[in-house]
């Protein structure tokens, strides 16, 4: 029979014939205890082991490796042992002979017993699959691809092979398990069009899957993480999966998700809160730094006070045992619970000081943030910092980790660079994007920072750099012609460069490619337009147009991000009402789906724009709605919470204010009271000008009042009364009183502003507008404070705005100029 695989190999792979003995050799094996019996069975053996009994000896071995708790010590044990070099070398002598999935099987647990890439049986397994791979079917296919992943191989020439079967028998696959191994595998190779296929396959193949399968849904999630395309639709029905089986899912898993959820700024309140609950049971289980550590990552940032104070205290006391990558990740999760216990600081950073040298140039930037974050100070630490940046930045090629050095460097103390290390940055200036280009110049405006504060100077050769940047910025903007690979350089730009020196060019960019605006990337350009402050009604109306002609196709989680730019923005795109009614009718059926700090923003910015859906005021302002708000401010950091309370009280006056026949109370009595008691500001220059200049206009300084809060705490920088002949009434007259924080009552309180003045006169409010209230190119009111004007009338002032463009004017360009400016506005016509 030897004889007769000898001659025909071909025959014996087609007809599977076996030796005589090897059914009874794989049930020995089947019944062996331990590793030891296994390896006594190849020696005896090893002369008639054919291929399927090779793959069988490694599979019941990886079978016992599973249960092993130190895995690292038990795969030494194996890989060393005597018996594992017959098995490896019976392994190159066979595998011509396994079939395919004896094969790739061997493969992969070869890799998991530690077997280098570059060891010859591993590149001879590889090079043995890759002459099968046409054959290989779907479930082959897809552990031979994760084998490949795991060395690394993401980008070869293999991978790409494997990537262009997918596509050819996408359409047959019904198998989303073995799809999902393949889209991790194959992510950094595909096409947007070849995506939105394998998108669309793994939603119509995901209701045939048990809701169970938690592995395949966070595939299915690290997918859309690896090619940064947050879809909404599979994201919902992954998460779905992940909480139903919440109570089965281990610290390892727990983690993965969150950090898959981050990178995706996926928000799930509901995961959140049954994930917090899962980690904090796990914290008396794990005495262990490894998984102490991973447990301190994912809790930290969502823990309540008491949680962190038992994390803080158990980390310190594991602090000596931990390795340097292991204080990395717990200086991070650190920085996002906003530590502040100083010990666990020190200790956490005496550690880092100790592993420096083997820090990647990011990892030392990530420590440089950290630390800096932390407030933590230490020349000894700061100095050896700065000595193996500079010596990175020697040797370093490439412009982003050049960028991440130099970035790094600018954070510390003496963050300035000679004339060698600004060499290296202008030599790899062509190759930048424009992230790279924006991280050094927000580095170079550190340094002249840096010069005008300490040094009292700044060198030609930083403004000249800046020039450098500026024409590398224009340079590269001029070169898309596409988009999408546009906006993967735009989504994460934001600085005082890129909104001084690009943002003109990037909106004309825009402008000319705006017919590739659609339905997928909509939401990310809106965002963008939001954080630039730039007024382009092209891009504002064509994105409108997008909403109404493809609302369907728009998951309702992107809503929020579309209406953002038209609120902040205070513009009414063409058909206003249809535009704004189409948003506001694909979101009812998400109500209670949505996070509620979600709802809360998207209620406050629609009606910045004047519109007060009901039905999502009335889920807002509930009870149940509320408790769950204060469960979800307990995850976030200090300064979203409070911008999320400010959201929600600005929310509850707007309603009070203009729609009153919901009959929505007013209660942020309380939180203002303490809000406005901390700091109620203090008047810049302009302020103080038009203060003394409203004195003598008025007739004296009791005639006008500064810094006044309103009846629902409004606050405007002036107000003053006039009486029915024009003539100001001074606040001492026993016909005015005005409390300095005023008692308010929904209600009551709006009639009271009127009806404690005398008959005919009028309560006036000056407002300074500032850079702020404007849009970036264009003297157009932004929307909060066009709000704040309709609320301010609506009180019962007449509302006078001071734009900052008239008053610093050339026409007002003297005292007696601005003096004639606010007699006319105030005493002249009755209009604002």
């Amino acid at each position: 029979m030897l004889r007769l695989r000898a001659i025909c190999p071909f025959s014996w792979r087609v007809f599977h014939f076996r030796p005589f003995s090897c059914e009874a050799l794989i049930s020995q094996m089947d019944k062996c205890t331990d590793e030891e019996q296994v390896f006594d069975l190849i020696e005896k053996n090893k002369a008639i082991l054919s291929g399927e009994q090779v793959g069988c000896a490694f599979n019941i071995l990886w079978q016992f490796q599973k249960q092993k708790t130190s895995s690292l010590k038990s795969v030494e044990c194996i890989r060393n042992h005597p018996q594992f070099l017959t098995l490896y070398n019976l392994t190159v002598d066979k595998m011509e002979f396994m079939n395919d999935d004896n094969l790739v099987n061997v493969l992969y647990i070869t890799r998991q017993f530690a077997v280098a890439a570059h060891d010859p049986l591993v590149e001879a397994l590889v090079t043995e699959a890759w002459r099968r791979l046409e054959r290989f079917d779907i479930h082959v296919l897809s552990k031979f691809s994760s084998c490949l992943a795991d060395q690394h191989l993401y980008f070869s020439p293999l991978m790409g092979k494997i990537a262009d079967i997918v596509n050819q028998n996408l359409e047959t696959i019904q198998d989303l398990r073995s799809l999902s191994v393949l889209m991790v595998s194959i992510s950094s190779l595909i096409s947007q069009r070849f995506q939105e296929k394998l998108v669309n396959k793994t939603e119509h193949l995901f209701d045939t899957i048990d809701s169970s399968q938690v592995n395949i849904a966070r595939r299915i999630v690290q997918f859309l993480r690896n090619t940064k395309y947050s879809y909404y639709p599979l994201l919902e029905r992954c998460n779905k999966v992940f909480l139903s089986n919440m109570n089965n899912l281990d610290l390892e898993s727990i983690s993965k998700i969150l950090s898959l959820y981050h990178s995706l700024q996926f928000h799930s309140f509901a995961f959140m809160l049954m994930a917090k609950k899962r980690l904090t049971e796990m914290i008396p289980l794990f005495d262990q730094p490894a998984s102490f550590v991973k447990l301190f990552v994912a809790l930290g940032p969502m823990a309540g006070p008491e949680e962190k104070k038992q994390l803080e205290s158990t980390i310190l006391l594991m602090s000596e045992e931990l390795t340097g990558q292991q204080a990395l990740a717990v200086m991070g999760a650190m920085e996002k619970m906003e530590t502040r216990n100083s010990r666990l600081i020190k200790k956490i950073a005496s550690i880092l000081h100790k592993n420096l040298d083997n820090y990647k140039p990011v990892e030392l930037l990530k420590i440089t943030e950290g630390l800096t974050c932390l407030h933590f100070q230490s020349k000894e630490l700061f100095v050896r910092l700065r000595e193996l940046l500079l010596s990175y930045l020697e040797i370093s090629v490439k412009p982003s980790e050049i960028s991440i050095l130099v970035s790094a460097i600018s954070l510390l103390p003496s963050p300035h660079l000679d004339e060698t290390g600004i060499s290296r940055i202008e030599a790899v200036l062509p190759q930048c994007d424009l992230n790279d280009l924006n991280s050094f110049a927000t580095s170079v405006l550190r340094w002249i920072h840096y010069g005008h504060v300490y040094l009292d100077s700044t060198t030609g050769k930083q403004l000249k750099l800046l020039q450098k940047l500026d024409h590398y910025g224009r340079q590269r903007l001029q070169k898309y012609n596409n988009l999408n690979l546009l906006w993967e350089e735009l989504k994460s730009l934001k600085g005082d460069w890129f909104a001084e020196s690009l943002l003109e060019e990037t909106i004309a960019t825009l402008q000319c490619l705006m017919d590739e605006i659609n339905y997928i990337n909509v939401a990310g350009i809106a965002s963008f337009i939001s954080r630039t402050n730039y007024l382009s009604t092209l891009l504002l109306d064509k994105i409108a147009s997008v909403v109404l002609q493809q609302i369907e196709k728009i998951h309702p989680f992107a809503i929020f991000a579309i209406i953002l730019p038209f609120s902040i923005l205070n513009y009414d795109p063409p058909q206003r009402d249809e535009f704004f009614g189409t948003c506001i009718q694909h979101l009812n059926s998400y109500l209670s789906i949505l996070d509620p700090l979600v709802l809360v923003f998207l209620g406050f910015y629609l009606a910045t724009c004047e519109y007060f859906p009901e039905d999502l005021i009335k889920t807002i302002f509930n009870i149940k709605f509320l408790g769950r708000l204060d469960s979800q401010l307990e995850f976030l950091c200090s300064s979203l919470s409070m911008r999320v309370q400010f959201r929600l009280m600005e929310l509850n006056r707007a309603v009070c204010l203009e729609c009153p026949e919901y009959q929505i109370p007013w209660f942020h009595d309380r939180f203002c009271q303490q809000y406005y008691n901390k700091d109620i500001g203090s008047l810049n220059g302009a302020q103080q000008q038009i203060y003394k200049m409203l004195a003598e206009v008025l007739g004296g300084i009791n005639c006008v009042k500064a810094s006044v809060l309103t009846p629902y705490y409004h606050m405007i920088d002036f107000e003053c009364v006039l009486d029915k002949r024009k003539k100001p009434l001074p606040y001492e007259s026993d016909n005015i009183t005005l409390e300095k924080v005023p008692e308010i009552h929904c209600e009551s309180n709006t009639q009271r502003v009127g009806s404690r003045l005398p008959p005919g006169s009028e309560r006036i409010a000056l407002e300074f507008l500032d850079l702020r209230a404007f849009c970036r190119n264009i003297p157009h009111l932004k929307g909060k404070s066009a709000m704040k004007k309709r609320h301010l009338e609506i009180l019962g002032y007449r509302v006078i705005q001071i734009p900052h463009f008239e008053w610093n004017s050339m026409a007002l360009s003297t005292k007696d100029a601005r003096m004639d400016y606010l007699r006319e506005r105030i005493f002249g016509d009755s209009k604002s």
